[in-house]
């Protein structure tokens, strides 16, 4: 069974990597592999994706101590953490996550049902994979911050000026998007300043080369909708943004920027305890000049 949907094969062929994606398309699987079990068990972060009640996709920050993700079957994991409010339906809510391991520049990433539990809930795993750690930024981990609790959340429809700042200084950020066959959260990286701001309610960037799978601009070519999560690696502030997105192509399909549009904004002081070191940079990264458009 193919594990891409239409529109990541619409993606792959326009690029011309149809056949790359088929080479690597046998490690997504459906199984939680001993390594990653292992892997997941030491992470004291996941990022989830999903749409809420009103169709809204968001991208959503969780910590815990090493172990609150833990897998329990072959194709299960539970988190000890409260179901983020876009997943809470009771049915079963389609789902993507990322552990992403700055320490190690180690990603995975599962895709599932997620559905509440006794200890917060439980996700059937569909698409389980890794990736490789290009355009990832190492960074160490400091004692967490228990201390200081989380702020109250600002909502809003656009980027204030400190959030603009914020996001112009952004090095990392998450993106969760959804098609009809599932949710998926991915990740982008690059040198501060690879996201622009056009306006307070448009972002761009320029889409790097990467696996070749094209799954979140797969998804893109069916459902627009998208959730950017922006984090302050120091603090813990989190800015989660809601909106739409859309991939502009160059002829050959090899130059692509993606476009993003706002239509709610969440900043949370302090979202989560962890606090980590600046980063070292990725020698993948393109220089800044390469990312006109």
């Amino acid at each position: 069974m193919d594990p891409y949907n239409p529109g990541s094969l619409t993606v792959q062929e326009r690029a011309g990597v149809r056949h790359l994606a088929a080479r690597i398309a046998p490690s997504i699987t459906p199984g939680i592999r001993p390594v990653a079990a292992a892997f997941l068990g030491l992470q004291p972060m996941l990022v989830l994706g999903a749409a809420d009640a009103d169709g809204h996709v968001w991208s959503t920050l969780l910590t815990g101590a090493p172990g609150f993700v833990r897998v329990t079957g072959p194709h299960t994991i539970s988190v000890a953490a409260p179901l983020p409010a876009p997943a809470a339906g009771t049915a079963g809510t389609p789902v993507g996550t990322i552990a992403l391991d700055p320490r190690t520049r180690r990603r995975m990433r599962l895709n599932g049902i997620a559905r509440p539990s006794a200890r917060g809930f439980t996700i059937e795993a569909e698409q389980v994979f890794s990736n490789c750690p290009k355009y990832l930024r190492k960074r160490e981990l400091h004692a967490p911050d228990t201390a200081t609790p989380p702020g109250a959340p600002h909502h809003g429809t656009a980027l204030t000026p400190d959030q603009e700042r914020f996001v112009r200084a952004a090095d990392t950020f998450f993106v969760a998007t959804v098609a009809p066959d599932g949710a998926d959260a991915s990740h982008r990286g690059g040198n501060p300043g690879f996201v622009r701001v056009d306006s307070p309610t448009q972002l761009s960037w320029r889409d790097y080369p990467g696996n070749a799978m094209f799954l979140t601009l797969g998804n893109l070519e069916s459902d627009g909708r998208a959730g950017l999560l922006f984090l302050d690696w120091g603090t813990g502030t989190t800015l989660q943004l809601s909106g739409r997105a859309h991939t502009v192509y160059g002829p050959d399909g090899s130059d692509r920027t993606t476009r993003f549009r706002i239509e709610r904004t969440v900043e949370t002081p302090h979202a989560g305890p962890l606090r980590w070191s600046g980063p070292a940079y990725s020698p993948a990264d393109p220089p800044l000049s390469q990312d006109a458009v």
